[in-house]
């Protein structure tokens, strides 16, 4: 038994080191980092299409309540506000038919853009690439996919909402009777489905974004890491954010750096996640494999002294344009 226990805990702390390892290796700030910038630009459309999905089952404007308090927890209430106002003038209602399609439309591409850069950083962390001869039906599929990833994280935001309304509820009825553990016992519940819907989240994440074929007991492993981390994370970040400075530092723009720092900083978690659900399929046998729509990538560096950088060499994508050209 002990022995079994110490192998367990030696193959864990392998994975953990291998991951350590590979998150330096793979640039994953670099990804994070793009990420933040990509989402400046599509928090909006992302939050409007959330709200309008949930509005339709529990109202919209019970929803931005909700959100605008989430929002004032995680970057204080005057970004919170700012985000809010962003809300409202890309809002979908009191729009006419046509004016509606078309803002249905871009705010689609808008958040479609933040899941496309995760999948692509997960694809490099996962060294797979998308096929080149099928790009055009890869773009359409993975629209497809994103577009749908978004109308699920509605229903999680509605699903979240009830489940809080119904525990909120709950606690003041039996405060009555149980002053103290009423409140302790949800509170505690509260987390529990909060941690749960955010494991879920990571789940569809690494099963669906990434063009691999990847087994369940690989991803919940790597979604319950990464949702510990999160949590934790979403703690220290946010003692970081409200002890910071940014407000006065940054004055007007304080609300953009702010969305930054807080991306930057979760999507780390969420590609240092993406790292260890790698090194755990390799050193549990379980490997991941590219998809019918993808291939595997392997990087070597070659070192060699010269007297003329030569020219970079031709690309997959290069040699099917070359050969396009040719016809």
């Amino acid at each position: 038994m002990a022995k079994e226990h110490k192998n367990i805990i030696k193959t864990h702390f392998t994975i953990l080191k291998n991951t350590v390892l590979g998150f330096m290796n793979e640039s994953a700030l670099k990804y994070s980092a793009s990420l933040a910038y990509y989402t400046v630009f599509s928090v909006g459309p992302i939050l409007v299409l959330m709200i309008s999905l949930a509005g339709i089952f529990l109202g919209e404007e019970a929803i931005q309540g909700r959100v605008f308090t989430e929002l004032r927890g995680l970057i204080g209430s005057s970004v919170a506000l700012q985000v809010q106002d962003i809300i409202k003038n890309l809002s979908l209602s009191g729009k006419s038919n046509m004016a509606l399609i078309i803002s249905v439309v871009t705010l689609l591409i808008g958040a479609t853009t933040v899941f496309g850069d995760i999948q692509n950083s997960i694809n490099n962390i996962w060294h797979v690439r998308p096929k080149v001869k099928k790009g055009w039906l890869k773009i359409v599929k993975d629209r497809l996919l994103s577009s749908s990833l978004v109308i699920g994280l509605g229903f999680l935001l509605m699903v979240t909402l009830i489940v809080n309304g119904i525990v909120m509820a709950l606690t003041d009825r039996l405060q009555r009777f149980f002053p103290d553990t009423s409140v302790q016992l949800f509170n505690g519940i509260n987390f529990l489905v909060s941690f749960g819907i955010i494991f879920l989240m990571f789940c569809i994440v690494f099963k669906v974004l990434p063009d691999v074929n990847i087994k369940w007991r690989t991803v919940r492993s790597g979604a319950l890491f990464t949702a510990v981390l999160f949590v934790i994370g979403h703690f220290l970040i946010g003692l970081y954010i409200g002890n910071s400075d940014t407000e006065s530092t940054y004055g007007t723009a304080s609300a953009i750096v702010l969305i930054l720092l807080w991306v930057y900083y979760t999507s780390a978690i969420l590609y240092f996640g993406a790292v260890y659900t790698r090194e755990y399929a390799i050193v549990k046998g379980t490997p991941i494999q590219p998809s019918e729509f993808a291939v595997y990538v392997e990087v070597r560096e070659i070192e060699r002294e010269v007297n003329v950088v030569p020219p970079a060499p031709l690309t997959d994508a290069d040699k099917a344009k070359g050969n396009r050209d040719k016809m």
